[in-house]
């Protein structure tokens, strides 16, 4: 592809990476999924949900549900299935869904949206809230706690929430809520559905435009990170390079340290992490990097689950850190054009200037490493984003657009397209010990929940958690069908 000439000039603060840095060196691998005891229904079949409408804004509806378990025995939430319905603003409308945040992890909640066989003046859809495997079981007298869902028009055009059978514009606060359906197994044991529409009706057709299901088969990398050790031979095996040799990003002196990158069980799923430590000096400073040996991903969809840290797990607090989750490949010369780097970085306190926490998204053209100089658009959060995060990236022939929890973050331009195919990596670094001048020791971890590629493929981030979900069902933790370029 051909571009224009563009001015050179950086959008943000400036900053210590360097593409050729980052070597490639390591080995990585892949397990089963760990097993999620099932438990068996509950002994007298009984569910309740509780619901309160998380806003009566024009733009979106947000059920926020509860289900608890009122029976004496364990549930596997694999076998729960809670249906809200709604009435269609236009009959060719088209929704979305999305999960701002729950309990369990919004990775373990699934969305699809089906017709009513039986339309009725305040319902002719209905969003059906199901659990992957992984989510695991719910205790008698337990509840799931928040499940933070919204849904929205794919037009974004304003939806009339008044005429929904299952809204309530003064539940502000959770309680008991019939209008909402529960089945168990496959047999409905809480709520009363819209006349007519049993939710166990077998002539319940399923919406072709159902946007949560996963597009037909394509060249796709999927890990579930279900490994051992930095050095388990399957990581090498499956293209993986746990980053051992020096270089930039990052404070002078400090060197990347593979066993500082472990695989521990974080409620019953194996996850990735990535340990950056220092006493305040260069020599002592430790960061680590995990990146595919492949420069073979371009256009389609990026997507990982990533745990970013606004506090130490030890020590002292303040140092300016990076966790991240990004595509690239090499500067071969200063201001090269066919340079390519698509980021998510977080700075939980502050840095590049910048005095307290921020998200950025960067695309990035090129740059001149000395003196500093960048093509690059970016979008930044200043908010807090601690705790675990959906990010989702994609990339087709007209723009590149990075999502947040299901939120459309930021939208660059295509004058930032890739020209050449680019790994996969995920790093965590300091940029400097001007943050923190303490010597005292402390640690900072960043987890990594799944990553998956999809090549030359859109996929919404309702389709992405669909994906993972059908990979997870299925058993298999790692997949990599993308040919090399």
């Amino acid at each position: 592809m051909t571009r224009t000439s563009r001015t050179a000039g950086s959008t943000r603060g400036p900053r210590a990476r360097t593409a050729l840095a980052c070597a490639v060196t390591a080995a990585l691998g892949c397990a089963g999924l760990l097993a999620v005891p099932q438990g068996a229904a509950a002994a007298d079949g009984a569910l309740s949900v509780q619901y309160h409408t998380g806003s009566t804004g024009s733009d979106q509806a947000e059920p926020w549900l509860k289900v608890r378990n009122t029976g004496t025995s364990a549930v596997a939430l694999s076998t729960v299935k809670v249906r809200y319905y709604f009435k269609a603003d236009a009959a060719g409308a088209a929704y979305r869904f999305a999960c701002s945040w729950a309990v369990r992890g919004c990775s373990h909640v699934t969305g699809t949206f089906g017709t009513l066989a039986h339309p009725t003046a305040t319902a002719d859809r209905y969003l059906e809230i199901g659990f992957t495997p992984d989510a695991g079981t719910l205790a008698a007298g337990t509840d799931t706690g928040d499940l933070q869902l919204r849904f929205y028009r794919s037009d974004w055009q304003s939806l009339n929430q008044a005429d929904d059978y299952s809204f309530g514009a003064a539940q502000t606060s959770y309680a008991n809520w019939s209008k909402v359906t529960a089945q168990l197994g496959g047999a409905t044991v809480w709520g009363t559905a819209p006349a007519g529409n049993d939710p166990t009706d077998p002539t319940d057709p399923t919406d072709p435009t159902d946007p949560t299901d996963p597009p037909g088969s394509g060249a796709t990398l999927f890990d579930d990170f279900t490994y051992t050790a930095y050095n388990d031979p399957r990581i090498a095996s499956h293209g993986w390079s746990v980053r051992s040799n020096s270089g930039g990003p990052g404070v002078p002196g400090a060197t990347w340290a593979p066993d500082k990158v472990t695989f521990p069980v974080v409620s019953g799923n194996t996850v990735m992490n990535l340990e950056t430590s220092t006493s305040g000096t260069g020599e002592s400073t430790k960061q680590t990097e995990v990146l595919t040996k492949a420069t073979k991903f371009k256009n389609g969809t990026y997507a990982a689950r990533v745990k970013f840290a606004d506090a130490p797990k030890s020590g002292p607090d303040g140092d300016h850190l990076v966790q991240t989750f990004f595509t690239i490949n090499d500067l071969k010369a200063p201001m090269a054009d066919d340079y390519a780097e698509y980021d998510f970085e977080y700075l939980p306190n502050g840095g590049w200037g910048e005095p307290s926490n921020i998200l950025y998204t960067t695309s990035w053209e090129t740059y001149n490493p000395d003196p500093w100089q960048a093509v690059n658009q970016h979008t930044e959060g200043r908010q807090s984003y601690n705790g675990w995060h959906d990010l989702v990236l994609t990339i087709d022939n007209s723009s590149i657009r990075y999502y947040v929890d299901g939120q459309l973050f930021g939208t660059h331009d295509a004058a930032y397209l890739p020209e050449r195919p680019m790994s996969i990596n995920f790093n965590q670094w300091l940029i400097d010990l001007a943050g923190n001048t303490s010597t005292s020791a402390r640690a900072y971890d960043q987890q990594v929940d799944y990553v998956l590629h999809v090549k030359d493929q859109v996929l919404t981030p309702a389709q992405v958690a669909a994906k993972v979900s059908a990979y997870r069902t299925a058993g298999t933790a790692f997949e990599d069908t993308v040919p090399s370029s």
